[in-house]
């Protein structure tokens, strides 16, 4: 287990990462996503809470079957109304019934959450880019079809599918990449800052089908591991369970878990995002001496990976065996391998301490325990597949 005495990736007695230092990093790895068709958008806009009625427990069932009911009462959500949310449970109802997995819900919920905030658009001229109609603002002009059937909420969310399914290898793509293939939006950067409130929104409506994956093509509950991605965008960073617990008692500022595994063990993005570091971590006394085992009480975090994702989380990972696969700036899919478990830096044995942060928080202030968070987008830190 680690036994981090400073703060896991920051280098000795230095200051906590500034907002104008945070503010300067996001802005490099953004003009970096302009110039390579990235995800910039999902780095600037915040995503608030999910439904207000729903309880933890209702919000992490994740039961057999995932019907969807667009007649009765719908769950609340703050930012949109009854109306609304009918609108989204009838593209996932659309979905459920054409067999699209539920990764495709998710991408045409966010989808239409930027085209029209879930609301059935009428034909609205200039305004509205001439003729673009429904949810999704497909334009008959373009072959979708007419305006009369582009306003059926059924239709234009069948006509969306049937396009997406025809994208190659869509359900391992970064959502705004699968949506732009569709939408070929002239704003192509702006479905990922939905995919949050999206997957929380197919949760309730659809029994917790964001948290399931598709393995032997069925869609298996919390089971995103071993580069299996959840409907939800994620995935395990390695199999395994934790070990030593986010802020125990006996460690208060373990600002991490510790995933036990052996040497070597691939390492995956647990969401698709943006690299913010990865070098060596320099221990209490400076050194940069991650090629080496560690040992308890040595300081730093050895060599080591921090991603930025949709809605302003940001993932760490960890005293791995050698330098990192993924270099600052570059944008990594879900599941996608970053590194090697190892025992760099201050370790005492083999293991991954992955880290959880909100905000854009780099620093403790901003570490969030990720094993609730992480089981609730269907991929718990536990080891099953």
């Amino acid at each position: 287990m680690s036994n981090h005495v400073r703060e896991a990736g920051a280098p000795p007695r230095r200051r906590q990462l500034r907002l104008g230092a945070l503010a300067t990093a996001l802005t490099a790895a953004l003009t970096l996503l302009c110039c390579t068709g990235g995800t910039a958008a999902f780095f600037l806009t915040e995503l608030s809470g999910g439904a207000d009625d729903l309880s933890p427990e209702s919000r992490s069932a994740c039961g057999t079957r995932h019907e969807v009911n667009i007649t009765g009462a719908m769950p609340r959500f703050a930012q949109y109304g009854d109306s609304q949310i009918r609108n989204a449970a009838v593209i996932i109802k659309v979905g459920s019934d054409m067999k699209v997995p539920p990764r495709g819900w998710v991408i045409a919920v966010a989808t239409a959450m930027q085209e029209s905030a879930l609301r059935n658009l009428p034909h609205l001229g200039s305004r509205n880019d001439h003729d673009s109609v429904g949810l999704f603002q497909q334009r008959p002009s373009q072959g979708w079809g007419s305006p009369e059937q582009l306003q059926d909420p059924a239709y234009s969310s069948r006509k969306f599918y049937e396009k997406l399914v025809k994208v190659p290898d869509w359900e391992r793509m970064p959502l705004t990449r699968a949506a732009q293939r569709v939408q070929v939006s002239a704003f192509p950067d702006a479905y990922a800052k939905h995919e949050e409130l999206a997957s929380k929104i197919v949760d309730a409506l659809a029994g917790g089908a964001a948290r399931t994956a598709q393995i032997s093509q069925r869609s298996i509950c919390n089971a995103a591991a071993r580069g299996a991605i959840a409907a939800s965008g994620w995935t395990a960073p390695i199999p395994g369970g934790v070990g030593s617990g986010f802020r125990t008692a006996e460690r208060p500022s373990h600002n991490g878990v510790d995933i036990a595994a052996p040497k070597h063990t691939l390492i995956r993005a647990a969401a698709t995002g943006r690299v913010l570091v990865a070098r060596c971590d320099p221990d209490h006394s400076g050194r940069l001496s991650c090629d080496v085992d560690g040992w308890p009480n040595k300081g730093g975090c050895g060599w080591f990976v921090d991603m930025l994702h949709a809605g302003g989380y940001i993932t760490r990972y960890c005293h791995m065996i050698v330098k990192p696969r993924v270099v600052p700036g570059q944008l990594v899919e879900a599941g996608e391998v970053i590194g090697e478990v190892g025992t760099s830096g201050n370790s005492s044995g083999p293991h991954l301490h992955f880290e959880v942060h909100r905000d854009g928080d780099r620093s403790s202030h901003g570490a969030i325990d990720p094993v609730p968070f992480m089981r609730d987008r269907g991929a718990p830190l536990n080891g099953k597949a």
